[in-house]
């Protein structure tokens, strides 16, 4: 084969090569333009219904994937009705912008990333006892509490206590708390606990000196660029944009009325207390401790995000700690807090598969929801994150008991979001 032809066959295969791998990305990138248009369909389809059958009042999400935002979408309402549940004539509609009440997201957004920077900063040690820090954990039932406890649900607490029939602010809070008999033997079993939680806020203020908010605020918020995350937006500013949630609080009204929910206690008379709220919450707590005991702040409840503000969070802890080319949080931090325990959850954040929010997940899945119907759920494996925020409340009681209850609406969702690249 002389030299000339020789050349003219190479030129041949790596034109015939070029034209293979153009065809072959070509068609990758078909394939994952159909698949991420299947995707988007099966998320309108799951919770436009919802919206359409008057399930709930609206819903953000945003789905990210590989560092990229594949989806971020806003449905129906972010207010509905007014306080005699009247349809509004102008419902207000929901956008991306729309701030909620995350509730129990504060635990982990807030509350569980105080103390992973406090650990971080060797402030604080998670095995330490609460007594510590807390004198009133010093008593012989609560001694062998440890912060681990609190993070993990085992210290024993109750798991929920009316604290504002016997306190009027965080200090009397505090005070009230410690002296409660425990519910549980310490470190024996899982029992999910907004008080461990409200006293995790308190370890927070007496080694740093600040108020919670405050910590939040210079060490987490501003830091991550999260400048649409606080306690009692209407403090700073009457123009935010924010999802509407309950009727005041007829479900803990209910709770403190009716003993079939469990949650009677002998020294609480319901009639003694009557505080309630009578109106649309609306940049307002929804949870009753927070509101009524604590200002507004505590470590259980009491945030106001974005989906785009809790986006940044998200990307920290998947990140394993680095913001950009800045260690916010050290990787060895965050593998503690995202090791699962014998309960199968990590510290603060759940990480049990059998959740029915993030159901049989990948390994080292984690997440966490609110009782507005706020939900986070993270896979490290696939590099996806979920955040799906819904203001069920504003649909109001079901038949006068409880509201609608969004977990299907959460598995599907998860369900369809990892399924993502896998046709």
């Amino acid at each position: 084969m002389t030299n000339r032809r020789i050349k003219y066959y190479k030129c041949y295969l790596l034109i015939f090569l070029f034209i293979s791998i153009s065809t072959i990305v070509k068609s990758q990138e078909k394939n994952t333009g159909e698949s991420k248009a299947i995707l988007i369909h099966r998320i309108d389809s799951i919770l436009d219904s919802q919206v359409n059958d008057n399930k709930i009042p609206g819903a953000v999400i945003e789905i990210k994937k590989d560092g990229e935002i594949i989806y971020k979408q806003a449905y129906g309402y972010a207010q509905k009705f007014n306080y005699a549940h009247e349809p509004l004539a102008v419902p207000e509609k929901m956008t991306t912008d729309h701030m909620f009440d995350l509730a129990s997201l504060t635990k982990v957004v807030g509350t569980t990333t105080s103390i992973m920077l406090l650990v971080d900063k060797g402030l604080i040690n998670i095995n330490d006892p609460v007594r510590k820090y807390v004198k009133a954990f010093g008593s012989p039932d609560k001694a062998a509490i440890t912060i681990r406890h609190l993070l993990t649900h085992t210290a024993g607490l109750y798991e929920w206590y009316p604290m504002y029939y016997r306190a009027s602010n965080k200090k009397e809070t505090f005070k009230l708390i410690g002296e409660l008999p425990l519910a549980f033997p310490v470190g024996a079993e899982r029992k999910y606990s907004d008080l461990g939680f409200t006293i995790l806020g308190e370890i927070v203020e007496v080694v740093s000196g600040q108020s919670l908010d405050q910590f939040e605020e210079q060490n987490i918020f501003i830091p991550l660029g999260m400048k649409n995350t606080m306690y009692n937006p209407l403090k700073k500013s009457r123009d935010f944009k924010i999802a509407a949630t309950s009727f005041g609080n007829p479900y803990e009204y209910r709770m403190v009325h009716d003993p079939a929910l469990g949650f009677q206690f002998k020294e609480i008379k319901p009639a003694q207390w009557n505080g309630w709220r009578h109106y649309i919450l609306k940049g307002e707590v929804n949870d009753g401790n927070a509101w009524y005991a604590e200002g507004g702040v505590a470590g259980a409840a009491g945030i106001f995000s974005t989906v785009d503000d809790l986006q940044k969070l998200v990307d920290m802890l998947m990140n394993k700690g680095k913001v950009g080319d800045q260690q916010f949080i050290s990787e060895n931090t965050i593998n503690t807090f995202l090791t699962k325990d014998k309960f199968n959850n990590g510290l603060g954040w759940m990480m049990d598969p059998a959740n029915s929010f993030m159901k049989d997940a990948p390994e080292g899945a984690f997440g966490h929801t609110g009782f507005t119907g706020t939900c986070i759920t993270v896979v490290p494996s696939q590099k996806l994150s979920i955040i799906l925020l819904i203001n069920r409340q504003q649909m109001g009681l079901i038949g006068g008991k409880d509201y609608y209850n969004v977990n299907a609406i959460r598995g599907q969702v998860f369900k369809a979001v990892e399924g993502y690249g896998k046709e």
